[in-house]
C-alpha cells in the first residue's frame, strides 16, 4: 500500500489498468466462455435488457414464492375447516405443529444458500419446490397428530432453501438500487397468497365431505398440487447466473456483469468461498442488527398469516366468512408492497419505508388488543397485514444493498431469514385458544417486538449516515491535499463494504 499524488497515469499504467479490468471480467465470468468487452448501451437499450432479464427471473420467482407461502400458511385456513377436531389438536398441539415447521426451516436455510451456486439455481430451486409440493399434498392425507408434525417438519426442510435462495440470486443479477422494485414484485406473490388462500379456502369449504375428506384436507391437497405444477414450469424457465445466461447475448452478459462490478465499488467483489466469509458475516454488527430487526418484522407478519382467520372468526363471523374477510387486507397489502418498493428504489432509501411499515403494524395490533368495536378491529387487521408485509422485503434488500461479497451476502441473507423464522416460532406460540377473543398476551408479545424494530432501524440508518459522512470527508481531504491511499484490487475486494469507495444505502 503506498501514497500517491494526482499525477496523470503513463500510457503503460493506462494499459495495465485495461488489462486489470479485462482480468476482472474474466474472474466474474468464471466457468463460461470468454466474453467480449461490455458494450455502451443507450438508456432505452439498457431498459430493454433489464426487461429481458426481468421476464426470465421475476414471474417464476414470484410464482414459486406465492405457492411457498400458500403451503406454509394455509394451515391457518385449515384450522377453521375441521383440522382441530378431526386430529384432536387439543391444548398446545396446534401451536407445536406450527413450531416444528419453523424449527426445520431455521436449521436448513443457511446450508441451502451455501450450496445454491454449486447446484445451479435453475435445478436447485425448482427441485426443492417439487419436493415440498409433494409433501404439502400428502399433508392433506394425515390422520393423526404425530403424522401432522412429521409432515410439517419435512415441509419446513424442503421450503427452507427457496426464500433466501431467490433473495440471494436476485442480488447476483441486479445493481443495488434496482433491487427493491424486483424484491417488491417477488414479495407481492407472498402477500397475494394471503388473499388467494382466503378465497380458495372459502371455495373449498363447500367441498367438505367430498371423497370422504373434510375441507381442511382439500385445502392442503389442492394447493399442494398447484405447487407441483408451478415447480414443473420452473424447471423449464429458471436461469442460473449472468455469466452462463444463454438467453442473453455475450455482449449483454458482459454488460450485466460489468454493471454489477461497478455497482459494488471500483473492483467488484469476492466470489470464491473462503472460511473468513462465514466469520465475517457472523461477527458483523450490521448483519446482527438486520437479523434482529427482521425478527421484529416477521413476528407480526406470521402472527397475521397464521392466526388472522382465527382472530376475525373471534369477532363473531362464521368460519367461511372469516376466510373471505382475510382477502381485502392482503389485496391492499400487495398493492402497497409494489408501490413502496418502486418508491424505495427511486429515492434510494430503505429505512423510512421499514419504519413506516412497523408503525402501521404497531397501530393495528394495538387496536386488536383494545376493546374497540368490530368495525374498528377489522380495520386494524388491514394495518397489520399492510404494515408487516410492506416492511418485510425491504429489510432483506437493505442487507443485500450493504453487504459486499457473494458468499458473505449469501450467508448474511441466510442468517436474516433464520432470525425471521424465529419470529415465526414466536408467533406460533403467542396466540392461545384460551385467550380469545382479545388475545392480550399474544398481541402484547408482538407489540414488544415491533417496538424493538422501531428503535433499531433508525439506529442502524444513523450509523450508516455517519459512516458515509466520514468517508466523504476523507475523500475530500485526499482531493484537497492531492494524496490518496492506493489499494490493490484484492485489498479492496477483501474490505467489501468497508472499502473507502463504498457508500451505504440508508
Amino acid at each position: 500500500m503506498s501514497k500517491e499524488g494526482q499525477t496523470p497515469p503513463s500510457p503503460i499504467e493506462e494499459k495495465d489498468s485495461e488489462v486489470e479490468a479485462a482480468i476482472e471480467v474474466t474472474q466474474l465470468t468464471a466457468g463460461s466462455d470468454r466474453l467480449p468487452p461490455p458494450p455502451v448501451l443507450t438508456a432505452e437499450e439498457e431498459r430493454r435488457l433489464w426487461r429481458k432479464v426481468d421476464m426470465r427471473l421475476i414471474p417464476i420467482s414470484t410464482l414459486l414464492y406465492l405457492v411457498s407461502y400458500l403451503d406454509r400458511g394455509n394451515i391457518g385456513n385449515a384450522k377453521l375447516q375441521g383440522l382441530l377436531t378431526q386430529l384432536d389438536l387439543t391444548g398446545q398441539k396446534y401451536n407445536i405443529a406450527l413450531t416444528m415447521y419453523y424449527l426445520a426451516y431455521l436449521l436448513f436455510n443457511i446450508p441451502a444458500n451455501l450450496v445454491l451456486k454449486k447446484f445451479r439455481p435453475s435445478r436447485w430451486l425448482p427441485g426443492i419446490a417439487l419436493t415440498w409440493g409433494m409433501v404439502a399434498t400428502l399433508q392433506g392425507l394425515v390422520k393423526t397428530y404425530p403424522q401432522l408434525v412429521g409432515v410439517r417438519v419435512c415441509l419446513g426442510m424442503a421450503e427452507s432453501g427457496l426464500a433466501p435462495g431467490i433473495y440471494y440470486l436476485l442480488t447476483l443479477w441486479y445493481p443495488r438500487h434496482m433491487l427493491q422494485w424486483r424484491f417488491g414484485l417477488f414479495w407481492g406473490g407472498a402477500t397475494f397468497s394471503g388473499a388467494f388462500s382466503g378465497l380458495l379456502a372459502y371455495g373449498v369449504s363447500f367441498m367438505s365431505g367430498t371423497g370422504g375428506l373434510l375441507g381442511w384436507s382439500w385445502i392442503f391437497i389442492i394447493e399442494g398440487l398447484f405447487t407441483i405444477f408451478a415447480a414443473l414450469i420452473a424447471f423449464a424457465v429458471f436461469v442460473d447466473l449472468p455469466a452462463t445466461a444463454t438467453f442473453l447475448t455475450p455482449e449483454e452478459r458482459a454488460f450485466v456483469i460489468n454493471r454489477l462490478k461497478e455497482d459494488n465499488g471500483s473492483v467488484g467483489e469476492e466470489e470464491e468461498f473462503q472460511l473468513h466469509h462465514m466469520t465475517d458475516a457472523l461477527l458483523d454488527w450490521k448483519i446482527i442488527l438486520w437479523c434482529i430487526s427482521n425478527m421484529a418484522i416477521t413476528t407480526p407478519m406470521y402472527g397475521a398469516s397464521l392466526f388472522l382467520p382465527t382472530i376475525i372468526n373471534s369477532l363473531g363471523f362464521s368460519a367461511a366468512i372469516s376466510q373471505l374477510l382475510t382477502v381485502p387486507a392482503y389485496m391492499m397489502a400487495t398493492i402497497t408492497v409494489v408501490i413502496c418498493s418502486a418508491l424505495s428504489d427511486r429515492i434510494m432509501l430503505r429505512s423510512p419505508f421499514i419504519v413506516g411499515g412497523l408503525v402501521l403494524a404497531f397501530a393495528g395490533y394495538a387496536i386488536e388488543a383494545s376493546d374497540a368495536s368490530i368495525g374498528v378491529k377489522y380495520f386494524g387487521t388491514f394495518l397489520i397485514v399492510i404494515g408487516a408485509n410492506e416492511a418485510a422485503p425491504i429489510i432483506i434488500s437493505w442487507l443485500g444493498n450493504n453487504t459486499v461479497g457473494h458468499y458473505k451476502r449469501g450467508i448474511g441473507i441466510g442468517m436474516q431469514v433464520t432470525f425471521g423464522t424465529i419470529g415465526g416460532i414466536i408467533a406460533s406460540n403467542a396466540f392461545h385458544v384460551q385467550d380469545a377473543p382479545r388475545y392480550l398476551s399474544g398481541h402484547a408479545t408482538v407489540l414488544g417486538f415491533i417496538g424493538m424494530g422501531i428503535v433499531l432501524i433508525p439506529f442502524t440508518a444513523l450509523a450508516f449516515w455517519r459512516g458515509n459522512k466520514r468517508r466523504d470527508a476523507a475523500q475530500h481531504e485526499e482531493e484537497e491535499t492531492g494524496t490518496r491511499v492506493a489499494y490493490t484490487v484484492e485489498e479492496l475486494k477483501r474490505m467489501g463494504e468497508r472499502a473507502p469507495t463504498f457508500r451505504y444505502t440508508l
